[in-house]
């Protein structure tokens, strides 16, 4: 566990880098060492260690290794050196063809040419969703509508980890600004700004990147003078188009319920369990990307607008009681399926203060239905630290889909409670709590999914 502990967050302390450098160094071992040793097989019981924990290493870090060219260098020259000692030390061959498939994996893996993608709309697109989702990396290439201040916009082409100011520069040079116009170039004088439908405001650095992953629900980007940030306005809604196949309460709540939880399953296990300890140390020493675990964040929220939508969306009042009890039954079933990750997202959306004040609907839903509404607002409810949701977890087995939020922010209480330094020494028992944390989500995933739901009682 203690190396698990150490290999979890030593990012949080010691770059990728500097760590095997220093398990470089500890392979390479001297002559006057090996000279100094008592032991006769001590040199090549270190050399295994060595290449143990590197393999461990890298077996952890899986996708996340093909971003990091330096990570990937040193991996193979370590891998070169220690194939040389072989003839020497036999004993190294389980660890070196380890570590030789995973160097064979990264190269044929970074060889591989990905199709561009729409900005994280793709999983509705029928021919994405027939295929095995894979990971999303930064060098994924993707289109990206950008809009000006009066609402007019050009489409990019980008990578997923692009800078702010690559990004500028591609819009500046869509919109054909001429740099002979200005002192300066025009792209100097263009901010990044992500707009909610609310009309938050979010601005970002020129020096942040990988931004297309912070975007939420309604969030569009805007490409704009300093100047004109206060006047920047949502673009129009766009026309809701016409909907076409069966209604939602028309179709099989099971295979509804059962398709939502194959696809947050998909979604949760590209997931990187680095990404988790990245994400809440990410303003600190870490700068590393977490696209996969930002988009499962952003399903949790579009979920729960696409339930408040459809309810609100609906006009007729026996039909929209009718959509109602189909969404509380669809998170009866995801519960079954032990998805609490869509189960909090929906009854969060059915709990939305607008959807809260239909009183006419509530009051038509059968007396059975409400019951079991109450039940899934207690188990949401979150206060005494969520303890009805925790004891409800805590009774369940692998595999299950936990709500990630709360996740995170244990991982973050846990953190922001807990100095990473004391006396400058590494507060290894702050790394202990955080590795928990992260072990949890590596538990629930240790088994694989079964795509059969038993159907849940009827809600009335």
């Amino acid at each position: 566990i203690l190396l698990d502990d150490f290999l979890l967050t030593h990012s949080v302390f010691m770059p990728t880098d500097k760590l095997l450098q220093v398990l470089h160094k500890q392979y390479c071992m001297s002559a006057s060492e090996r000279a100094e040793s008592w032991n006769e097989a001590y040199p090549q019981l270190k050399k295994q260690k060595v290449l143990r924990i590197t393999v461990e290493w890298a077996e952890k870090c899986k996708d996340l290794l093909l971003e990091d060219e330096i990570a990937v260098r040193l991996l193979k020259d370590l891998n070169a050196i220690a194939r040389k000692d072989l003839h020497v030390y036999p004993n190294l061959k389980e660890e070196l063809t380890r570590l030789k498939h995973i160097v064979d994996t990264v190269e044929y893996r970074s060889g591989k040419r990905l199709c561009v993608k729409p900005l994280f709309r793709h999983f509705s697109r029928t021919d994405i969703c027939l295929q095995q989702r894979e990971p999303l990396r930064g060098t994924d290439e993707i289109f990206c509508r950008v809009y000006a201040s009066d609402h007019s916009y050009v489409t990019i082409k980008s990578r997923l980890s692009a800078s702010v100011q690559e990004i500028v520069l591609s819009v500046a040079e869509k919109l054909q600004h001429s740099e002979e116009e200005s002192k300066e170039p025009v792209h100097k004088n263009l901010l990044l700004v992500a707009l909610r439908s609310s009309g938050e405001k979010t601005m970002f650095r020129l020096d942040e990147d990988s931004v297309f992953t912070t975007l939420g629900v309604n969030t569009h980007l805007f490409a704009c003078t300093k100047e004109s940030v206060e006047s920047l306005v949502p673009p129009p809604a766009v026309e809701r188009l016409p909907h076409e196949g069966p209604e939602i309460n028309e179709m099989n709540m099971v295979e509804v319920a059962n398709q939502i939880t194959t696809f947050d399953w998909e979604l949760l296990n590209c997931v990187n369990e680095l990404e988790l300890i990245h994400y809440v140390f990410r303003n600190e020493s870490i700068r590393r990307r977490t696209a996969n675990l930002e988009l499962v964040l952003q399903r949790c929220s579009e979920v729960q607008h696409w339930v408040a939508t459809e309810i609100l969306m609906c006009e007729r009042l026996g039909k929209r009681v009718q959509l109602l009890k189909t969404f509380i039954n669809i998170a009866a079933l995801c519960k079954e399926k032990q998805n609490l990750f869509s189960f909090f997202a929906i009854i969060m959306g059915l709990c939305n203060a607008a959807i809260s004040r239909l009183c006419l609907t509530w009051e038509k839903l059968p007396a059975k239905c409400k019951k079991l509404f109450q039940k899934f607002e207690s188990l949401t409810d979150p206060s005494r630290n969520h303890k009805s949701y925790r004891d409800t977890i805590a009774r369940m087995k692998p595999p299950l889909i936990p709500f990630v939020p709360l996740l995170l922010k244990d991982m973050t209480f846990i953190h922001e409670g807990n100095k990473t330094f004391l006396n400058q020494l590494v507060n290894f028992e702050k790394m202990h709590m955080v590795a928990n944390a992260v072990r949890t989500m590596r538990k629930y995933r240790s088994t694989p999914l079964e795509t059969e739901i038993r159907p849940a009682p009827d809600a009335g």
